[in-house]
């Protein structure tokens, strides 16, 4: 998978859109993060390290260390928030179904509530 086609696949669910939040600011930041529009929280984070392409996304509490111990793809992220995130090396052990049901679940975590 592209770094293209995950973001394109990011974009498919209601409200997305990309962001470069250090365009112009750091050299060669290929750092994109894919927040809903209404909240603007961030549900993913895109980018090459050790070139491989990686996805950050939050997880939920109870699931994130037992995602960790089932695939060799994913490991804990580094994120000064209360629910932990994982991240995903693109074309690892991690299915391609699996990772977008976790871009899913990760969007759940963060879209706004519309109970009435």
């Amino acid at each position: 998978m592209t770094k293209q086609e995950l973001i394109d696949h990011c974009l498919t669910l209601p409200f997305a859109y990309e962001d470069y939040p250090f365009a112009g600011q750091v050299r060669n930041s290929e750092l994109i993060l894919i927040r809903h529009n209404e909240n603007k929280k961030v549900f993913a984070s895109i980018y090459e390290k050790d070139d491989e392409l990686r996805i950050n996304l939050k997880c939920d509490p109870f699931e994130a260390d037992f995602l960790r111990q089932t695939f060799e793809g994913i490991s804990p992220a580094y994120q000064k928030i209360d629910f932990p995130w994982n991240q995903i090396i693109i074309g690892s052990d991690v299915p391609e179904d699996e990772l977008f049901r976790q871009i899913g679940a990760s969007y759940d975590l963060i879209k706004p509530n519309t109970r009435v």
